[in-house]
């Protein structure tokens, strides 16, 4: 292969490519369905405004927690 070829193949179709794959990324992102998900998403820092969230949510318990003992 030559430099020419590829660099004729990269001024054209790979950038073309490049520039459907980024379109569809900003659809796939602004879609109408994915607006809950956002919306949920933008208020994480939010979510435990009241009260501390609880240490041990969200992990499972360690074999030293003294569970299995």
């Amino acid at each position: 292969m030559d430099y020419h070829i590829l660099r004729e193949f990269a001024d054209s179709w790979a950038a073309a490519a490049m520039l459907i794959v980024f379109i569809g990324a900003v659809v796939w992102a602004f879609r109408p369905g994915a607006r809950g998900t956002h919306a949920d998403t933008a208020n994480i820092p939010f979510r435990h405004e009241d009260k501390p969230a609880d240490p041990g949510a969200g992990r499972a318990p360690r074999p030293d927690d003294g569970a299995t003992r």
